[in-house]
């Protein structure tokens, strides 16, 4: 379509510009291209496949290479809105980006159901506000962090523009904090040219209420038990979907799931017994009305329906929606691992450190988070300040000096 041009400085505007939802990301069969991104025509880009090559042999995961091929994907589709050949595009393609992702509407995010909340409307069972409608601001600078190592990989090697059309994050170029001494507080540091405002949302607890309806609404042992595990180690959904059989140690009180961010090693993590009773329900249940028995090496949670499946994030998050739906809430799988840790940390005998180790976070700052207080438990506090009767005031029945005072001062006489 055509472009509105302003009169003032002869820029684009992004208002009603249409990006075509054009391309797929797809993965592959290949061990050293997990995924790759395909153009409107079905072909793959091959800028951004050489460039998932880079990401993979420099120790990142399959995972990661997944969140940078949408976001590459997206960045191209908006380079053919506005007709620009990526190694053509300037800071100004990459400020109308912004633009368009400030302004623009979420796809994922659209609501079908007529009664669905408004979005950023505060649910009130659970205090938490529903998504909005458009890109977070941690969407946005995802994305801008995305494209600027896309860049930067072939300013180096040659093959795209002589300079990066993403603006540095600091004034010499480099990554902002990138030798930062752990032992010292970080310094405030003005944002890079485009990095949106991120508010430091405190961890999401789900109230006991909810948590009772929610897991009298789970219909067979398979979900009770998942849904235990979540409560109880602190797994996030990727960790536990991930686990095989073999995973699960019930006489020792711990799985085994392989950590986001470390390439597949796993590390232990505490779960609750009532969890473990669950699980052997649930593999009961699984032999016996199924006949499907699954080896130490095989994935622990399978599907109900035949042909058995392992269980999928999708699916999973679809019966949290349904359960949401019924109880008038909007709880998240991650919720339940926040959770946890507020859990944690209000126990008297559970360290920091300790908190650290279950939720295996890489920094103790990062667990340090858990340390504020919980906005209901302020709020409670406060209000039982304002209902708290004021203390009667002491009559003031007159006063006279102490004999023992004067014989001080003055003497025995």
């Amino acid at each position: 379509m055509a472009l509105d041009v302003d009169g003032e400085g002869g820029g684009r505007s992004v208002v009603g510009l249409v990006v075509a939802r054009s391309g797929a990301v797809r993965p592959t069969r290949a061990a050293d291209l997990p995924w790759v991104v395909l153009d409107g025509a079905g072909v793959a880009i091959e800028p951004v496949s050489v460039f998932l090559r880079e990401l993979l042999a420099c120790g990142n995961g399959a995972s990661s290479c997944r969140s940078y091929a949408y976001d590459l994907l997206r960045w191209f589709r908006f380079l053919a809105a506005v007709n620009v050949p990526w190694n053509r595009a300037q800071r100004v393609e990459v400020r109308d980006f912004v633009l368009w992702l400030r302004t623009s509407v979420n796809p994922a995010r659209a609501r079908s159901r007529p009664d669905a909340p408004a979005p950023g409307a505060i649910n009130a069972r659970t205090g938490k506000p529903s998504l909005s409608a458009g890109y977070a601001p941690a969407t946005i600078n995802h994305a801008l962090s995305v494209v600027a190592a896309f860049y930067a990989f072939h300013v180096r090697t040659g093959r795209g523009p002589i300079v990066s059309p993403v603006p540095a994050q600091s004034r010499r170029g480099g990554r902002v904090n990138a030798h930062h001494n752990p032992m010292e507080p970080f310094a405030l540091r003005k944002r890079g040219s485009y990095r949106q405002k991120q508010p430091e949302l405190p961890p999401r607890a789900v109230p006991d209420d909810v948590l009772d309806d929610l897991f009298a609404r789970l219909g067979c042992n398979r979900d009770r038990a998942l849904f235990s595990m979540f409560l109880s180690s602190g797994a996030r959904a990727s960790e536990l979907l991930g686990m095989t059989v073999g995973d699960a140690h019930p006489g020792e009180g711990r799985i085994y799931v392989a950590t986001k961010g470390l390439g597949g090693i796993k590390q232990a993590c505490p779960a609750a017994p009532e969890a473990f009773t669950w699980l052997a329900l649930y593999l009961s249940e699984l032999a016996e009305v199924e006949g499907h028995r699954p080896e130490p090496d095989e994935p622990l949670w399978w599907t109900r329906r035949n042909p058995l499946r392992p269980l999928a994030y999708t699916a999973v998050r679809a019966l949290l929606g349904r359960i949401n739906e019924s109880i008038g809430a909007n709880v998240t799988l991650h919720d339940l691992r926040h959770t946890l840790g507020l859990r944690l940390i209000a126990d008297p005998q559970v360290t920091l450190v300790d908190v650290q180790q279950v939720l295996r976070h890489r920094q103790i700052t990062t667990t340090g988070r858990y340390l504020r207080p919980r906005v209901d438990e302020v709020i409670a506090r406060v209000h039982e300040h304002y209902t708290r009767p004021r203390p009667r005031p002491r009559p003031l029945a007159g006063w006279t000096y102490d004999e023992q005072d004067l014989s001080d001062v003055f003497g025995a006489d």
